[in-house]
């Protein structure tokens, strides 16, 4: 369904903060007074989307959110693409086409953070469990810059050409909505970008300031399920039986010598069980154990390697125990669950990491290092021709806290953690600062 009519549905005081947006065109020199005079307004679009978070494949009401918002400054807002992703376009004459991405799910958390606005909501996930759910990732601040983006853009009309596509995704925790909104058509029914570029929360840095890494930025994320099968037996007699647990310890072991012993040691690389379960008793040798692997790259090459030899080494430490051809562990891929490694371009980092040191009133930037994390953002880029592509850093950590830890008082949490809430104002502000800048240096000039 599209929205260019909805506008007239909004309440009268949406329409009225919106028209006092449109009414008071801004300029490069004066962004951070416009900043700071709709903070008010982003302040509390803020407080709601931490109060009402959405699990992936549920976002259905922050979906919503985002349409009225952009819809009513003017984007032609498309939604259902890929799920609850929305698609807003704002044509303003000849120039680049920019896309501006912000993921919208939450997580299955429940919050214990220093907020006096905590999320209280629960949900039924898709296995039928009740579940707490928590903006533990920063998502809501994600929708936040994002719609305080698009305000700023709308009020410096007359200082860009192109076309700014403004784009909603869903289960980024999943690592699936960049795909499905990608197979619905994204850049096929829509502008294909000159240009993609995304921020996302840091739990490290400051609040107000801007992480940037050229190149590698974000990992390969894949997921492996391995079934170690035996030959069960009473735990009294092991010689008649092949013990599943011990070949699976060997197993985890072996996996190790992987990345140790194959892999270029200047090529970064991951293989963690996180997860191991067999048996249901002492004295009993089960027939079965149940392994769980996440495995991290950067490079395809490296991730090749790394899959190919966890197949390899549990099939032969499979023979090594003496497990018939039919009994030997089986290895599943989870492709459905692969997120592609991140690759900011060196070129279009430079340009941006110029414009938003060289910005008034902008926000200090600090060059970070890659991280072995994940995000689907990447598939964006991975096009054929590929498009040019940027995640920022924002930094969300109360000053003195990182200076504390710094310190070694005291540790701060991590993205996903119950205890992770950004310190709104600081971040907010600077999020939207970088984010007008780096789409105000790539659009086309009048």
């Amino acid at each position: 369904m599209n929205f260019p009519h909805f506008r007239g549905l909004l309440s009268a005081a949406l329409l009225a903060t919106v028209a006092v947006v449109a009414s008071a065109p801004a300029s490069a020199a004066n962004l951070t007074a416009e900043i700071d005079a709709d903070y008010a307004y982003l302040d509390a679009l803020y407080k709601h989307f931490h109060q009402n978070p959405e699990i992936s494949f549920q976002e259905k009401e922050s979906a919503a959110r985002l349409a009225r918002e952009l819809g009513a400054l003017g984007f032609e807002v498309t939604d259902g693409v890929g799920g609850y992703g929305i698609v807003a376009i704002l044509k303003n004459g000849i120039g680049p086409t920019v896309m501006i991405r912000a993921d919208m799910d939450a997580l299955p958390v429940k919050e214990q953070s220093w907020v006096d606005y905590p999320s209280k909501v629960t949900t039924i996930d898709e296995a039928g469990n009740e579940v707490s759910v928590m903006h533990a990732c920063g998502h809501d601040i994600h929708m936040t810059v994002f719609v305080g983006t698009a305000r700023r853009l709308v009020a410096m009309k007359e200082k860009w050409r192109g076309t700014l596509m403004m784009i909603g995704q869903p289960a980024e925790e999943r690592g699936a909505g960049a795909r499905e909104m990608l197979a619905d058509g994204l850049f096929t029914r829509f502008p294909r970008p000159d240009y993609n570029i995304m921020l996302h929360t840091s739990a490290a840095l400051p609040a107000g300031t801007i992480g940037h890494v050229s190149g590698w930025a974000l990992a390969n994320v894949d997921s492996v399920d391995v079934t170690v099968r035996g030959i069960g037996g009473h735990g009294a007699y092991p010689h008649l039986t092949k013990d599943p647990v011990l070949i699976a310890s060997q197993i985890v072991l072996a996996l190790q010598t992987i990345v140790s012993r194959e892999i270029d040691p200047q090529s970064p690389a991951v293989i963690t069980v996180g997860s191991i379960h067999g048996g249901t008793k002492h004295n009993i040798i089960s027939d079965e154990v149940k392994l769980q692997i996440t495995v991290r790259s950067y490079s395809d090459e490296v991730r090749a390697q790394l899959l190919d030899g966890i197949r390899r080494v549990a099939a032969n430490v499979g023979r090594a125990a003496g497990l018939p051809e039919d009994l030997l562990p089986v290895v599943t891929h989870q492709e459905d669950e692969y997120t592609p490694s991140t690759y900011n371009d060196p070129a279009l980092t430079a340009r941006l990491v110029a414009a938003i040191d060289a910005a008034d009133g902008g926000s200090p930037l600090r060059e970070t290092s890659p991280v072995m994390g994940g995000e689907d953002f990447s598939r964006y880029g991975r096009q054929d021709p590929p498009i040019p592509s940027v995640i920022f850093w924002l930094g969300g950590v109360d000053p003195a806290e990182v200076k504390r830890a710094e310190a070694g008082e005291i540790k701060l949490p991590s993205l996903h953690s119950p205890l992770f809430a950004p310190l709104p104002e600081p971040t907010l502000k600077s999020g939207v600062h970088a984010m007008t800048t780096a789409a105000l240096e790539l659009l086309g000039k009048p």
